[in-house]
């Protein structure tokens, strides 16, 4: 899983507009020194990090999945090179518990380059879209010249261990926004339960996205 993200990565260091990592196990809840939420390795960061390592100077993590990505949000929360932003549901009440508040900026180097924008259960899709027009505005102001998104799908109506209300049209959606935020992006799978209907639902946002580039 993490080695197809790194190729994703690569595709773009490669001069690809996009790229897009079917992987699993997920990643993004696991840290420096820490797994959990069955992840092992934070595929994610690893591609952000190879981002950086090719030589791009500004990259952006922007989370969609459901849970927040708490590993994510550790490994880079001191550095001002990368600039995490997840919109989930809120920790409050959903997992990963410990993290992923809105008072969560970053420290030291990295303080206000990590955005959280936790959501109640239920949420719908006008509200969900006007946080992730939020933390687009954020990586806009960032300058990013590369987007990773820990692609998760779990923000649909029929997944069972999540509660956003998200309908398998609304992804042709999110993939257009994400496509207007003009900056190269690999794509990372993240969670996604609902068996029946996760492809589609994974077809529908790339499919956005790509009808926008």
């Amino acid at each position: 899983g993490a080695a197809c993200a790194l190729a994703a990565a690569r595709e773009l260091l490669a001069g690809e507009r996009a790229a897009f990592a079917l992987t699993r196990p997920p990643g993004h809840h696991a840290g420096p020194d820490f797994f959990g939420g069955y992840c092992f390795l934070n595929n994610s960061a690893i591609a952000a990090q190879a981002l950086r390592d090719g030589g791009k100077q500004r990259v952006a993590v922007l989370d969609v999945d459901y849970h927040h990505g708490n590993g994510t949000q550790t490994i880079f929360y001191e550095r001002a090179d990368v600039f995490t932003a997840s919109v989930h549901g809120d920790p409050a009440t959903e997992y990963p518990f410990f993290l992923g508040h809105a008072d969560e900026r970053g420290a030291g180097a990295g303080e206000g380059f990590n955005l959280n924008l936790p959501l109640p259960r239920g949420t719908g899709f006008e509200a969900w879209c006007a946080a992730l027009d939020t933390a687009i505005d954020a990586i806009d102001d960032f300058n990013a010249d590369a987007l990773v998104v820990p692609m998760g799908l779990d923000t649909f109506e029929g997944d069972p261990i999540s509660g956003f209300t998200l309908k398998s049209e609304d992804y042709d959606t999110v993939g257009r926004l994400l496509a207007a935020a003009g900056v190269p992006t690999v794509f990372v799978f993240e969670g996604g339960y609902a068996v029946a209907e996760v492809g589609v639902n994974a077809v529908n946002l790339l499919e956005g996205f790509c009808r926008s580039i």
